[in-house]
């Protein structure tokens, strides 16, 4: 990334800070603001983190336990710590909240850069790799189906098995649907029949 897309990249990063308003949550804020962000704050903390928001700067101590504000599944945003001493129950914290980085108290301007520059990029590579994962279960859930609606057509009109594979292709293809899609609808036609044979019989 060229210095140029870095600085559009930074003016365009919305962050939260959930700190208190003291010395080292307000030289917090000045700096982000001096990097170029869009920063807020809030406190105390919030039950969850708002929306449109890329990076949070969030204490994370005894009294301010990493699960407050937590989303369910993958977070929408980059978690950064904020932790004022090193024990292995804030540590576990971080490790269970999934921190991108960790800034130490007293806060100091070094080092603020860096970490919200590779605490975004880490949280944006999860992400795609989130959706090569998503996209790899939906095709390997559609073959599924595809397999299984060839095996009730072998079944229920005698047919082999790259005859029925070629029925449901030039199905898909007449009615502009995906293959999943017309296999999916014979997976349903074959379970409303079963289900009707077995109330008769």
């Amino acid at each position: 990334m060229s210095g140029e897309a870095l600085l559009r990249t930074l003016r365009e990063t919305r962050v939260l800070v959930v700190h208190p308003p003291d010395r080292d949550g307000e030289e917090l804020v000045r700096h982000l603001r001096r990097i170029g962000c869009q920063v807020r704050s809030l406190w105390p903390q919030p039950e969850t983190i708002p929306d449109q928001v890329d990076v949070v700067f969030r204490l994370i101590d005894r009294q301010c336990p990493a699960s407050l504000g937590q989303p369910t599944g993958p977070a929408p945003f980059a978690l950064v710590a904020i932790v004022d001493y090193e024990d292995p129950l804030v540590l576990n914290a971080l490790i269970d909240a999934n921190v991108r980085g960790v800034v130490t108290k007293p806060v100091r301007p070094f080092g603020v850069l860096s970490t919200l520059v590779m605490a975004r990029a880490a949280h944006r590579y999860e992400g795609r790799l989130l959706q090569k994962v998503h996209k790899l279960e939906e095709t390997l859930r559609s073959r599924r189906e595809i397999e299984k609606s060839v095996r009730i057509l072998m079944m229920m009109r005698g047919l082999s098995e790259d005859d029925a594979y070629q029925l449901i292709r030039r199905q898909a293809m007449d009615r502009r649907q995906s293959m999943a899609a017309v296999a999916s609808s014979i997976i349903h036609a074959h379970s409303l029949f079963e289900g009707l044979g077995a109330t008769e019989g």
